[in-house]
């Protein structure tokens, strides 16, 4: 089956440090920002791209870059998967102050 759309990338990761998402954004670095992470818009640029940021994983500053495929509009990118689109909205998928079953052990 076909697929007559283009296909765009956006390099992602996590902060080592904290965890956080965070994307790629050409010629300045990291950014917390969905919205301004680049977007590729062929594999052989969102493939160097992505080689590119290995020398961060290198250096201990992020961890898990890979890339993401993104629909773009009049409104910037969105994500195209559930699970980025909670990473890119910084949601948690639990509730922290919640609680759990581990702190009525600890009592």
């Amino acid at each position: 089956m076909s697929n007559d759309r283009p296909l765009n990338q956006m390099v992602t990761a996590q902060w080592l440090l904290g965890g956080e998402s965070i994307y790629w954004v050409a010629g300045k670095g990291w950014s917390d920002s969905f919205a301004e992470g680049t977007v590729y818009a062929d594999q052989p640029a969102a493939d160097a791209a992505l080689a590119e940021v290995q020398e961060f994983v290198k250096q201990r500053v992020v961890v898990g870059p890979y890339l993401i495929e993104v629909e773009v509009d009049s409104d910037g990118p969105k994500p195209t998967s559930a699970r980025e689109r909670i990473r890119a909205a910084h949601n948690a998928t639990f509730d922290i102050d919640h609680g759990s079953w581990t702190a009525r052990i600890a009592d």
